[in-house]
């Protein structure tokens, strides 16, 4: 949607387009099970109740419902909202299929309070390279050894097959089959291999997935934001855009990144922590890593990420203030994941629901409970399969970097859970999100102005808090994850040593030693004096071995903890403070509409 398009969907005072009334509803409408497999979509249905499951009327209305071209089923909801925090924890690189398709969960769809079932995998699901057929299978490992590609051109791939190209500048193919999965897979870990990449796990094996599935909301249609990697998808979730990021980033575009606000990562329209931070709705970070991917942003002060370990105790704190909490995990990227609890495939699946199962238990028995809205997401779909083709996306009004993608089609499916007392027992939502939901229901409930990019004019998922009572019957504690996974107790960064430290940092294949120094860069640069921020990035670019980005890590540490508890001898470059020098030239300044 171009800046000059205002949206009249966005509550800051343009009266809302003409409703015309719904027609009757029959009287006994068939269930609505969404299969996107090719097959049209259903005729929609009149604006129905949701049902509690105990037999009575829901006690509030239930939302308007209108199509939108680009969002499918968008859900006005003008109520007042129940939820005065919500939570964020985004999780990484599973797929649907992969984690929630052979989980045969049923229950009441969120639209039309009709019995239904999640678009799971029928066991006949399979890619073909040469003669060798994969079918979908139960047995996905807790640890895997080589985990999927991921990256704009790996996913092309998977989503079209491996003669798919794709044109800069233009459409995004049309013929999305989901066969390339197991080829790609094949060309990272050699022939014969192609099964890993679409293996699934039971449902027995992540009972606190399944468990919080069961009992809330499980989204079936929740894509990632775009069809890539890490950091495009994560930035979606704070920004509603990737602005010219579609790829992996370099560490040098990263760190000039940060120095140019008016390029890269500093978004044109902001986030929506400066969203947040203009309306004085307060927010906090909490990460279970010293470099969370979050750091990067420029809107981000290093004074608002706090430790996980405090999380369970500081909602219990009388003093507790934050409206909005996002939560990353640890990720353990300079030792190959071994020790993290982000699920990426070289970690263990069951250490990330033993994170998943502390975060939702610290708010179930917390004050903040009856009115609290949690989401669990994961950034992207990590190179393992799933079935349903993702559908186009509303463009950004970005032109990508590297590829010259139009931001105008999603990425594969990814799991989402949404948990709150305000929401009735086990319904599955139906509809179409992508990552741009956060930032979308951040808005609504606390009425911030839908100004970050097009994307963000899309659902929400506050209208799924249908009850004006808390339910008191949600668990308050989950299921203990089947495998041991419990990591090793960790020392004090300054104690750590690099597990290979003459491994080179040039071999990190997939990026994710250059994830964790871009962390670090953007924290040093924050609690730095303006005239050493050269001398960073030079020092940065010179990160030859694992010992030297240990030592470099140790080292912004140091730096940013003494910031965080002497009140700050420096100033940090903030939302409100950041320091400019010109636009970016070989970069480029993306419009971000």
């Amino acid at each position: 949607m171009p800046d000059n398009i205002r949206d009249h969907r966005d509550h800051r005072g343009e009266p809302p387009p003409p409703r015309q009334p719904p027609p009757e509803p029959p009287s006994q409408p068939p269930p609505v099970v969404r299969d996107h497999r090719g097959e049209p979509p259903p005729p929609s249905q009149p604006s129905p109740e949701v049902r509690d499951h105990r037999g009575e009327a829901p006690s509030r209305p239930a939302p308007e419902h209108d199509e939108q071209p680009g969002f499918g089923d968008v859900v006005r909801d003008h109520r007042t909202s129940g939820i005065k925090h919500i939570f964020v924890l985004m999780l990484e690189n599973r797929s649907f299929d992969h984690m929630l398709g052979f989980s045969g969960i049923t229950g009441t769809d969120a639209k039309t309070g009709q019995p239904t079932a999640i678009e799971g995998l029928t066991g006949s699901e399979s890619n073909q390279v040469g003669d060798q057929v994969y079918g979908v299978v139960t047995g996905a490992a807790d640890v895997m050894g080589t985990g999927p590609a991921h990256n704009f051109l790996d996913v092309l791939e998977q989503l079209c097959g491996a003669d798919a190209t794709y044109t800069s500048g233009q459409a995004y193919p049309t013929q999305i089959t989901n066969s390339g999965f197991a080829s790609s897979y094949e060309s990272l870990a050699g022939p014969g291999s192609g099964g890993e990449a679409m293996k699934c796990f039971a449902s027995d094996r992540l009972p606190v997935l399944n468990a919080l599935a069961r009992e809330f909301v499980v989204c079936d249609h929740w894509f990632s934001s775009m069809p890539g990697p890490t950091e495009p998808n994560r930035m979606f979730v704070h920004a509603a855009t990737s602005g010219a990021f579609d790829d992996s980033p370099s560490n040098t575009e990263i760190g000039e990144s940060i120095l140019l606000p008016d390029s890269g990562i500093a978004f044109k329209h902001g986030t929506i922590f400066k969203l947040l931070d203009d309306a004085g709705v307060k927010y906090r970070i909490y990460a279970d890593d010293h470099f969370p991917n979050v750091a990067e942003l420029h809107d981000v002060s290093v004074w608002s990420i706090q430790e996980f370990e405090n999380f369970a105790d500081d909602l219990n704190d009388d003093d507790f203030d934050a409206s909005y909490v996002f939560i990353e995990p640890s990720y353990d990227a300079l030792d190959t994941y071994d020790d993290g609890n982000s699920q990426h495939p070289n970690g263990s699946v069951a250490a990330g629901e033993r994170f998943i199962k502390a975060t939702y238990e610290a708010i179930r028995q917390s004050p903040l409970w009856p009115s609290s809205l949690l989401v669990i997401t994961w950034d992207e779909h990590g190179g393992f399969y799933d079935h349903a083709p993702p559908p186009p996306a509303v463009p950004t009004g970005s032109v990508g970097r590297d590829h010259g993608f139009t931001f105008a089609q999603l990425g594969p499916r990814v799991p989402a859970i949404v948990v709150s007392p305000l929401i009735p027992r086990n319904l599955i939502e139906h509809r179409v999100f992508d990552h741009a939901a956060i930032p979308a229901t951040l808005e609504r409930v606390f009425n911030l102005p839908s100004s970050l990019t097009s994307r963000d004019g899309g659902n929400g998922v506050n209208n799924l808090a249908t009850l004006s009572t808390p339910r008191t019957d949600a668990p308050v504690t989950l299921p203990e994850p089947t495998a041991a996974a419990v990591a090793a107790q960790r020392l004090p960064l300054s104690e750590t040593v690099a597990r290979q430290p003459g491994a080179l940092v040039a071999n990190d294949r997939h990026g994710n030693v250059a994830g964790l120094i871009r962390s670090a860069v953007a924290q040093h640069l924050k609690v730095a004096p303006a005239a050493e921020h050269e001398a960073i990035l030079e020092q940065a670019k010179q990160l030859r071995t694992h010992a030297d980005v240990q030592a470099y890590l140790q080292e912004v540490h140091i730096a940013v903890t003494a910031v965080r508890t002497s009140g700050a001898a420096v100033v940090p470059m903030t939302a409100r403070d950041r320091i400019r020098t010109g636009p970016a030239r070989r970069l480029g300044s993306s419009a971000d509409s």
